[in-house]
């Protein structure tokens, strides 16, 4: 069955969230605090009945998922193409640090989702590769069931966002980021994806 639905979610606040240093590829672990989101998000997660939950490799991303998926049962699958935006020489730096290194140039990447840091993605290149995740979901063959849970990062998760919904590349930089633990919601409806949430989520 080619899912109906989609819910993107985002790990919970790791410990370069905490630092405010830009991770991309670079494998953080989550807080204390990233944990404790996870779980408390779990409740809500749960109601949509996931039949399935494929995570990013990165570590944040493969923890805040098991804590759904050992909750409630559901097979877990690991994708690397579900990866944050790899970000080039700024991983590992904050934003003041970038700044002063590249002035100007944290502002075009923001504005414009086919530009990338030096050495990295721009926001359509994470789309190609996350929108081949959903590609292979849609297969007559996949068997994924009807709601299907991809836990990943919050640049891939607007990047995907905006691919599914057909959004013109220049206005993708139009939507708003997405928290530690909160997710989108997407539903499938004859032959197009529709938002039905986006940046959804638990506080406590």
């Amino acid at each position: 069955m080619s899912p109906r639905r989609l819910v993107l979610w985002r790990h919970g606040e790791t410990d370069y969230n905490a630092a405010g240093r830009m991770q991309g590829h670079l494998d953080s672990a989550l807080t204390p605090r990233g944990w404790n989101q996870a779980r408390f998000a779990v409740p809500a997660l749960a109601r949509f009945s996931p039949d399935l939950v494929i995570a990013s490799d990165l570590r944040r991303a493969t923890d805040t998922a098991t804590v759904l998926t050992d909750a409630i049962g559901v097979p877990l699958r690991i994708d690397k193409r579900l990866r944050e935006t790899h970000l080039g020489e700024w991983q590992g730096l904050t934003g003041e640090e970038v700044d002063q290194a590249y002035p100007g140039e944290r502002d075009r990447w923001r504005t414009d989702a086919t530009w990338a840091p030096p050495g990295g993605e721009s926001r359509v290149d994470v789309a190609d590769r996350a929108g081949e995740v959903v590609t292979d979901l849609q297969q007559a063959n996949s068997a994924a069931g009807d709601t299907v849970l991809l836990a990943a990062h919050g640049g891939l998760i607007i990047a995907l966002t905006a691919r599914l919904l057909n959004l013109p590349v220049p206005t993708w930089p139009s939507l708003g980021g997405i928290s530690n633990c909160h997710w989108v919601e997407l539903g499938r409806r004859d032959g197009k994806w529709r938002l039905h949430a986006y940046n959804a989520g638990m506080h406590g």
